[in-house]
C-alpha cells in the first residue's frame, strides 16, 4: 500500500512539472521573454508580479488571455504591451494559466 501511495505522489508531481515546463516552453516559443521574465523585471512586469496581483480574481485567466492577444497599457506603468494576435486562443489561455500558477 505504501508503494502505491508513493507512486501516486511521484506521478502527481511529475505530471504537474511537465505541465509547468510545457507552458514555459510555450512562453519561450511565443517570444514572451522578449519583454517578460518570471522573477525579475524587464520591459513588462515580472510574471510572478502578475500572478500575485491577480491571485484572488476569479476572472483573471480569461482577462489575461484576452490581454495577451489584444495588448494593453497603463496597469504596470507607461510601458505598452503590443497585441500578440498570432497567439492562438488556446495558447493564450494556457499562457494565462501558467502565469497565474506562479504565485
Amino acid at each position: 500500500m505504501k508503494s502505491l501511495i508513493k507512486l501516486v505522489i511521484v506521478l502527481s508531481i511529475t505530471s504537474s512539472m511537465d505541465f509547468a515546463l510545457a507552458d514555459y516552453d510555450l512562453f519561450l516559443k511565443n517570444n514572451c521573454a522578449a519583454c517578460h521574465y518570471v522573477d525579475k523585471r524587464k520591459y513588462g512586469p515580472m510574471l510572478k508580479e502578475v500572478a500575485v496581483k491577480y491571485a484572488d480574481d476569479p476572472g483573471a485567466e480569461a482577462m489575461l488571455a484576452k490581454k495577451i492577444k489584444a495588448g494593453g497599457a497603463g496597469v504596470w506603468g507607461e510601458d505598452m504591451m503590443p497585441p500578440q494576435a498570432q497567439v492562438s486562443d488556446a495558447d493564450a489561455k494556457a499562457l494565462a494559466k501558467y502565469i497565474l500558477s506562479l504565485k
